[in-house]
């Protein structure tokens, strides 16, 4: 049986054990509170922190929004939801670092239902977290993917595999024939074998991303860094902003759905720049980036 409520309030707990660690991280910034009401049913809590110490802007967002049908971004590959009320839940946040040695970071946990009155409910989990660095460091690499690979190994020897390769997919610019950063996992549709398993592992992913992230943050939080990095870092942060825009499931099924735009896009940077053809200079920490690091490997078995 599912349990709608439990999964509320882990996401609730969830947003406040997050931001509570990277407000303590920061040690300037405070995370402001807007409580928003859904008109179409629904409403949500979004967390925002800026120009802090440590974090130039970073975004926690929890929402649980419900209708009387699903928008066509959803249905159309579902076409079994048409019909059918709907409530949707989540914590999902982006972590816009100032120092452009350390990498901004992702993650998502949601859960939906879709019922009709007479018919068994239609419900799923989906979530993961990725980092996207601008300067590669192989040691922050592999202990993101060690860690995302803890919080699946008590769910099957090819869990972690599995949505290393879902991650590494999803997060692609085919625009740009380009990885959006270095993976971590990626998970939907997920509703076996029980609630209570599926639920279980939806909660590993959320309570591995601050052990997963903080190590990273608090290592390169004050490495020295000038205008070159900076402007490196505008650049690179483009690419973000073409992906959220343009490919996210989640931005789309928010903006299609009616939800909150200031929430929704909460992810997107505070400063970026689109440069006509730019090329780093061969053999440069900027060329690295793209070179070595955007590339699909095995991180676990990479020599740090």
């Amino acid at each position: 049986m599912i349990d709608i409520d439990r999964v509320s309030g882990y996401l609730k707990r969830l947003q406040n054990t997050i931001t509570d660690e990277l407000q303590r991280i920061d040690g300037k910034g405070q995370f402001e509170v807007d409580e928003w009401q859904r008109e179409a049913g629904g409403g949500g809590r979004s967390m925002v922190l800026r120009d802090g110490a440590v974090f130039e802007q970073g975004g926690v967002n929890f929402s649980e929004v419900y209708g009387e049908k699903l928008p066509a971004s959803a249905t159309a590959h579902r076409p079994e939801l048409a019909g059918r009320q709907f409530r949707a839940m989540g914590v999902s946040l982006v972590i816009h670092p100032d120092n452009p040695y350390v990498p901004t970071s992702h993650a998502n946990v949601r859960f939906f239902v879709a019922e009709k009155s007479d018919e068994e409910p239609i419900w799923w989990f989906g979530g993961g977290f990725d980092l996207t660095p601008y300067y590669g460091f192989k040691q922050d690499c592999i202990h993101w993917h060690r860690l995302a690979k803890q919080a699946c190994d008590p769910y099957g020897d090819d869990c972690y595999a599995r949505y290393k390769k879902w991650c590494d997919e999803y997060f692609y610019l085919k625009h740009r024939d380009e990885p959006r950063g270095i993976g971590g996992l990626f998970f939907d549709d997920l509703n076996q074998p029980d609630f209570e398993t599926a639920f279980a592992f939806m909660r590993s992913v959320g309570d591995h991303y601050l052990p997963a992230y903080t190590p990273i943050v608090e290592r390169h939080k004050n490495d020295p860094f000038g205008e070159r990095e900076k402007e490196f870092q505008w650049y690179r942060r483009g690419r973000y902003v073409e992906f959220n825009l343009v490919y996210d499931r989640g931005t789309l099924f928010g903006l299609q759905s009616g939800g909150r735009t200031e929430s929704i896009l909460m992810s997107l940077p505070p400063v970026v720049n689109w440069r006509y053809n730019y090329q780093p200079a061969a053999g440069s920490a900027e060329a690295e980036l793209t070179d070595y690091y955007l590339q699909a490997r095995d991180w676990l078995h990479e020599n740090g």
